[in-house]
């Protein structure tokens, strides 16, 4: 295998067979040793969380791939803490794509005079450039064309994806008693040009609430896989 990109919490290696193999990490993003998902920087290393991130990776991506929906997972190994994907160009120099349940976080912070904290939102969707610098900008459906990021018919896609995905895993975390506010996705494309969701779909990626109270990540994780 041949290493082609060391990241913040996945390595990436090309594999023979023209997939890739993402090895999950125990370092986490934070600030002075507090584990932070917002954060742009390594700032603690947890034991496990690792082969967490993956046990809950791979339990969404089965259940999206079962329900016809393109992603990049292909198998994984626990015993290695790596999954096999394939591979997929991400959309410009990275976006992220967020489906809102509530008007929470910097949702709220943007237009809270117009809207109250913890009101209701219809799965809204935003899209926002991966720039630290920059602070993540959000960018329109019509930015992302005319800056030629992608296609409408891309774009519409991912909306489409974005919001069954996102009721997929709100009704899975319901039946455990717990509330999806937002979560956060990537997508890519492959050769042809077809949206595929990537990278993971773990608890650092959104926020969740049970009886009213935050639950952080590493928390949820525990709720999430409990007996």
């Amino acid at each position: 295998m041949k290493k082609v990109y060391s990241g913040k919490t996945k390595d990436v290696f090309a594999l023979e067979n023209g997939n890739y193999l993402l090895k999950f990490k125990d370092d986490c993003t934070g600030k002075d040793g507090v584990f932070d998902p917002g954060e742009n920087s390594v700032g603690l290393t947890i034991d496990g969380v690792g082969d967490v991130n993956l046990r809950m990776s791979i339990y969404f991506f089965e259940k999206i791939n079962a329900a016809g929906i393109k992603t990049h997972y292909v198998s994984a190994n626990l015993k290695d803490t790596t999954m096999e994907v394939l591979p997929a160009k991400v959309f410009g120099k990275g976006l992220e794509v967020i489906c809102r349940h509530k008007a929470v976080g910097s949702f709220f912070r943007r237009y809270g005079e117009y809207i109250e904290e913890g009101s209701d939102l219809p799965a809204y969707v935003e899209t926002t450039f991966k720039n630290d610098a920059k602070g993540d900008p959000l960018v329109t459906k019509d930015g992302l064309v005319v800056l030629g990021v992608m296609s409408e018919k891309q774009y519409d896609d991912i909306k489409e994806m974005t919001q069954r995905i996102t009721k997929i895993v709100a009704d899975d975390l319901k039946e455990k008693g717990l509330v999806l506010y937002d979560i956060k996705f990537e997508f890519g494309y492959a050769p042809d040009g077809s949206v595929m969701l990537i990278d993971e779909i773990a608890s650092g990626n959104m926020r969740v609430y049970k009886d009213g109270k935050y639950i952080d990540p590493m928390t949820l994780s525990k709720l999430f896989f409990a007996e």
